[in-house]
């Protein structure tokens, strides 16, 4: 498939997965549409305008939605508001997640798109009610993010169902490693603690810790979702993709604690985060059976990598905590 498509459009591309994924998908030609409202041209470099095209725009723009759709065969559509904008935001969040899912719908009918790639989110499932959590489990999400989120499922199924559109419906778990957000509403778990340990301070954990997640690294994410566009089998699946591994938000903490060296450093406690799950887990084994999924590297490798690559920036000690806030939301 990659031999014969003409373009590659990747929505999002210039953001955390996206980018890792436009970094598996080099030596073919890329099209990439970002607002760059939290993805940046950084995460670009490396990648030359013979193989790269960028264009700047809103998925909510069906004039600049259907220029970037020309001549695409596959779609991997990344761009979303995230899970702590939706808080304070919640018609953004269902505005962009849900209506501008549905717009690339229309013009990846209308373009003759051969494959899209929807990636969508666990946090359709909310909280675990049985463990692990395959793709049959329900959805009751607890953020709007996640309501968005499964809408634009809802219509991505429509348009395969409907109008027989090449659909494949993907659920990352959490995901972590280089090119994560620390900073505002943007900042992830992982990366906040990161940048806590190395600049010498604990690590703010909302609730009592006991929540959990299934972490994958990225660029697992993106080495499997380049293998997802090429299944066959995969059409018309929803499918997740995490490590199968429940961690606690507790643990957490003692692991990136541990390997950044500073173990003398406790966690420090606060209110609940409004609609924060409470655990997640997922099973994998669909992915497995369609194509021999499984996580690569694992979460303390995965860890030290990005600590790694966080020491290697010079200004770890003094802007990174600048752009952090405590409550990295704001609740309307």
């Amino acid at each position: 498939m990659y031999q014969q498509s003409k373009t590659i459009l990747v929505t999002g591309g210039a953001g955390f997965i996206g980018s890792h994924l436009v970094d598996v998908l080099r030596g073919v030609k890329i099209r990439v549409l970002d607002d760059f409202s939290t993805g940046s041209r950084a995460n670009l470099d490396g990648h030359t305008g013979s193989d790269l095209e960028c264009i700047q725009g809103d998925i909510r723009d069906s004039v600049l939605v259907d220029r970037a759709m020309r001549d695409v065969d596959i779609v991997f559509h990344l761009a979303c508001r995230g899970v702590r904008h939706s808080i304070g935001n919640p018609k953004e969040s269902h505005d962009v997640n849900a209506g501008g899912t549905l717009e690339l719908l229309r013009a990846a009918r209308a373009h003759g798109v051969k494959r899209f790639i929807h990636v969508s989110s666990s946090e359709v499932y909310g909280t675990a009610r049985q463990a692990p959590m395959d793709e049959n489990h329900t959805c009751f999400p607890e953020t709007v993010y996640g309501a968005a989120k499964l809408a634009g499922e809802a219509y991505a199924r429509a348009y395969f169902r409907t109008y027989g559109l090449p659909v494949v419906i993907v659920r990352p778990f959490n995901n972590f490693g280089p090119r994560s957000h620390f900073e505002g509403e943007s900042g992830e778990v992982i990366p906040r603690f990161c940048v806590w340990a190395l600049n010498g301070k604990a690590p703010v954990i909302f609730g009592d810790g006991s929540q959990t997640r299934d972490f994958l690294y990225v660029e697992d994410t993106a080495h499997w979702l380049r293998k997802i566009s090429e299944s066959d089998q995969a059409i018309g699946q929803t499918i997740n993709l995490g490590s199968g591994v429940e961690v606690s938000v507790r643990q957490l903490a003692e692991v990136i604690y541990e390997l950044a060296g500073r173990t003398d450093i406790l966690p420090r406690y606060t209110d609940k985060r409004p609609g924060d799950v409470e655990r997640l887990i997922a099973n994998t084994g669909l992915a497995q059976s369609l194509f021999g999924f499984y996580p690569r590297i694992s979460l303390r490798d995965g860890i030290g990598r990005l600590l790694t690559s966080l020491k290697q920036k010079s200004d770890v000690p003094a802007s990174f905590l600048a752009d952090m806030q405590e409550r990295n939301w704001v609740l309307v």
